[in-house]
């Protein structure tokens, strides 16, 4: 009788509160690659325009905000010029928005997938967050080119830019968790990103400096994750502001919180995606 033949590969979940296996995500590491390879040719696939989509967004948003906000409403930008004050806030903001879509969306999207073959389900948010970083690079060509017509040079803040970076993937991917567990049980989660995105966005300090919040109450914008980063962000790049490392520490705070819950939000319902998605 072939023994190996008859052999069985029993696959269990990790023990464990979190039961989050780095080991494993490596061991699938060519399947991550590929899935978020995918990811970017299909979001510019049969598109005129290709990766300029990238920077169109974010620079006419800057252009609308601008007119609106800084021209009409008279918005302060602490004594930075609005549209460079506005594009360096929408930098990180359209790379935040974006990732939460895609990944919200990403295990209905991958349902053939899922159904077929075993590989950690976290993969398939994950490899959707971090497709959008080519994107974040494409656009900051332009703020590059703002810096350089407006004369801001950053300064030695600029090495905290890796870090930012690194916690607003964190961020991205910890509510994508969240957001593409809970889309797989209840199918409302899909429109709900959007009005959840809208709302967001106007919660933080894009198209408004911290300073417009009283001092004493600045602690309580920070708790929304993407406050603490995008005021640290501009103080990065901009090298006029000075950061705020209270206010960043309560965000890293949030989105460490935000990252740990995901993750085990997401492992506990990842038995059963197979059977609901």
């Amino acid at each position: 009788m072939d023994i190996a033949a008859n052999k069985l590969t029993v696959i269990e979940p990790q023990k464990g509160w979190l039961r989050f296996d780095l080991k494993e995500i490596w061991k699938y590491r060519e399947l991550f690659y590929f899935l978020t390879k995918r990811d970017i040719k299909v979001r510019y696939k049969q598109t005129i325009l290709g990766g300029l989509w990238a920077i169109i967004q974010p620079v006419f948003t800057m252009i609308v905000f601008t007119f609106f906000f800084g021209k009409l409403a008279k918005v302060p930008s602490d004594g930075i010029p609005y549209p460079i004050f506005v594009y360096a806030g929408l930098l990180p903001w359209t790379y935040f928005a974006n990732a939460l879509t895609a990944s919200g969306n990403s295990l209905v999207g991958n349902a053939n997938l899922i159904t077929k073959v075993y590989f950690p389900r976290l993969i398939i948010p994950a490899s959707a967050s971090l497709a959008g970083l080519l994107d974040f690079i494409i656009a900051m060509i332009v703020l590059v080119a703002l810096m350089i017509y407006y004369q801001f040079l950053p300064g030695i803040n600029i090495l905290l830019f890796p870090a930012l970076v690194f916690l607003t993937l964190l961020c991205a991917v910890g509510v994508g968790a969240w957001l593409s567990a809970l889309n797989v049980e209840y199918r409302d989660i899909r429109y709900a990103i959007p009005f959840l995105i809208q709302i967001w966005m106007f919660i933080s300090p894009v198209i408004y400096p911290v300073s417009m919040v009283s001092k004493e109450y600045q602690w309580l914008l920070a708790l929304n994750p993407m406050g603490g980063l995008i005021k640290a962000y501009r103080a990065c790049l901009l090298g006029h502001l000075s950061i705020d490392w209270r206010l960043l520490s309560i965000s890293t705070v949030i989105i460490l919180f935000l990252f740990f819950s995901g993750m085990y939000y997401f492992r506990r319902m990842e038995k059963t995606f197979a059977d609901v998605v």
